[in-house]
């Protein structure tokens, strides 16, 4: 078995690597014979969007076998005795989902195989691949993590039969008829519910609600993993996979050192000025890494014996280091911004330019408070010196440069925003493997290729499978119910703001990110846009909401990783974050009830020629 399963996990390690290097290979293949001869490849473009696909159900699978699929941490706080029986039961509803999943998939194959495209044929993709291929992953995924969860929900092969159990409940979902499922819908979703309080994927949660909704109305359950091929049909989610492996490469190098050096040379000699170093620095990997906890963790140890090495107290340290590992949540390319465009239709780059400026007040305010806390305690400056600075800024030019090729490259017309990505991986993969050496392309540009996958597969899997669970919500018209009941009782945009706030922190301090978008966004976007409220600015409020809640007690997700990073208890992380918590919350107030904080740089850049009217 251990043979068996090694093996498997070297053939998903390969083929992320393989899809990812083909993702980047066609892109710019694409690109090249666009530039040159007016023309790229037939679909090729196509083909990526697919791959796309195969790069979420990939790293799913993997993010199982590590037990890195994203869940509430709830479990944390429960006594010890209890983990080990509720992992083995909340392992059983996780099997049951998966295999449901994989079942739904298989007969999803089948249709299509049997002539499911229009007027009766098989639909291809390109070059004469047909749908039906493209789709195999989805069974192969959803059995794989199905098969992982069993095996780890216990140390003993008794708990992990136990688990496997779940494929009873699985095969009752699919026997079961629709009359009967409606009796059983209302208990069925209770216990969905209670799973994912102790620690049910999200991915499983989403799914499990979309296959019991749609089964108790008689639907097949087969349109969630239809739902789930609709990642392909977007143009853009490809630059998703592409700009993470960049940002990834680029923080697996000593950039942060390099950036560190420089950003110390310039802010260093002011009040504070280490502190605003720690700010600029994890709000610039941030972004690039796609998630905060990337940045806690890989660099948490770094910075926090250097603050308190320069006299920062502890508690400030580990306050700043845990605030800032999500601080750069609104910046290009953060994936959350690339998500939430996408699934709200807010064009992108109106997005990232209507975000740069809250972004900016957030990472101020986190740093001004920081650095007046080791300015009153007494932290060390470091003196300026020019030979020094410019020196750090030489040393650092190629890091510095990245924005500006990647972003000049679309602002320019020379690259779409899927081909800047794939020219960030080139960029990053140049720069870390080849001028500076830090990374070998054999030794260690395939491992971080299957982190990145890793990473990509554990919010893909919930963006992918959730597209259900958002399209019942939409053919119930649950969002048409809410504005009804919203606008009978709310008549004033400021007090829909003000609740807005409450209930997106309630919402950031309980899910994930990537889920809160793909389950909420729909709810309140038609609400907002009911009370006049700018799609970017709803877009900006709604991020900054979640930016705040990875703080918020008591699921807040930087909170349980500072803890696991640091070795400190969850109480005292609660004390650390507390006045940055204050700051923030107060920030995103002033980014809500100010809207031209966030929508006269778009205006200005419209007026300017640099972004399309609408």
């Amino acid at each position: 078995m251990s043979r068996l399963a090694d093996r498997a996990g070297q053939v998903e390690r390969s083929a992320s690597v393989a899809v990812l290097a083909a993702m980047v290979g066609l892109v710019l293949v694409e690109a090249w014979g666009r530039v040159t001869v007016g023309h790229g490849i037939a679909g090729s473009i196509v083909l990526v969007q697919h791959l796309t696909l195969w790069v979420a159900m990939l790293g799913a699978a993997m993010a199982a076998k590590s037990g890195q699929l994203l869940a509430l941490s709830i479990p944390q706080l429960l006594p010890s005795r209890v983990h080990g029986p509720l992992r083995i039961a909340v392992a059983a509803v996780g099997v049951a989902i998966a295999a449901s999943l994989s079942a739904a998939s298989i007969d999803l194959i089948r249709i299509e195989a049997s002539g499911g495209g229009p007027g009766g044929t098989i639909g291809t993709i390109a070059w004469g691949v047909p749908v039906w291929v493209a789709l195999t992953v989805l069974p192969i995924g959803f059995t794989a993590i199905a098969v992982r969860l069993a095996w780890h929900a216990s140390d003993d092969m008794r708990g992990r039969l136990v688990a496997a159990c779940g494929l009873g409940l699985a095969v009752a979902l699919g026997v079961l008829p629709s009359q009967i499922g409606g009796a059983l819908l209302t208990p069925a979703l209770l216990v969905l519910l209670a799973a994912t309080v102790f620690g049910l994927p999200i991915f499983a949660a989403a799914g499990g609600a979309a296959m019991l909704l749609f089964w108790g109305d008689g639907t097949p359950i087969n349109a969630v993993p239809g739902e789930a091929y609709r990642l392909t049909t977007s143009p853009m989610l490809a630059a998703v996979p592409l700009f993470s492996l960049g940002g990834y490469v680029l923080a697996e190098s000593r950039a942060s050192q390099r950036l560190m050096r420089l950003f110390t040379a310039f802010f260093g000699w002011m009040p504070g000025g280490l502190a605003i170093v720690t700010t600029g620095v994890l709000a610039f990997f941030t972004p690039l890494t796609g998630a905060s906890g990337i940045t806690i963790l890989s660099m948490g140890g770094l910075l926090l014996p250097v603050l308190v090495g320069a006299r920062y107290t502890e508690r400030t340290s580990i306050g700043l280091v845990t605030v800032s590992g999500s601080i750069g949540l609104l910046f290009f390319p953060s994936l959350p911004v690339f998500l939430y465009a996408f699934y709200a239709g807010v064009p992108i780059e109106r997005l990232f330019v209507g975000a740069l400026v809250p972004g900016a007040l957030l990472v101020a305010a986190v740093a001004a408070w920081a650095a007046w806390s080791g300015w009153s305690t007494g932290a060390r400056r470091t003196p300026f010196d020019g030979p020094e600075a410019l020196a750090a800024a030489w040393e650092a030019k190629w890091e510095l440069l990245l924005p500006v090729v990647v972003l000049g490259s679309m602002l320019t017309g020379t690259a779409t925003l899927v081909e800047a990505a794939a020219l960030s991986v080139v960029y990053t993969t140049l720069v870390a493997c080849v001028i500076h050496r830090e990374i070998g392309i054999v030794r260690d540009l395939p491992r971080v290729t299957v982190e990145c996958a890793t990473l990509l597969g554990g919010f893909l899997i919930i963006l992918s499978v959730a597209l259900g669970f958002t399209n019942y919500l939409v053919i119930a018209e649950v969002p048409d119910h809410l504005l009804e009941w919203a606008g009978a009782r709310i008549t004033s945009p400021v007090v829909f703001l003000l609740a807005l706030n409450l209930f997106l922190l309630v919402v950031g301090a309980l899910m994930d990110i990537y889920s809160a978008i793909v389950v909420v966004v729909p709810l309140v976007l038609p609400m907002a846009l009911a009370y006049g409220i700018d799609p970017v600015h709803l877009a900006v409020i709604f991020l900054a909401n979640m930016e705040l809640g990875y703080l918020m007690p008591p699921m807040g997700e930087n909170l349980f990783l500072s803890s696991y990073r640091f070795n400190r208890p969850l109480l005292q992380i609660y004390q650390c974050t507390r006045p940055f918590t204050v700051i923030l919350g107060l920030a995103v107030l002033l980014i809500t009830y100010v809207p031209s904080l966030t929508l006269w740089l778009v205006e200005w850049s419209e007026r300017a020629g640099f972004l399309s009217p609408l």
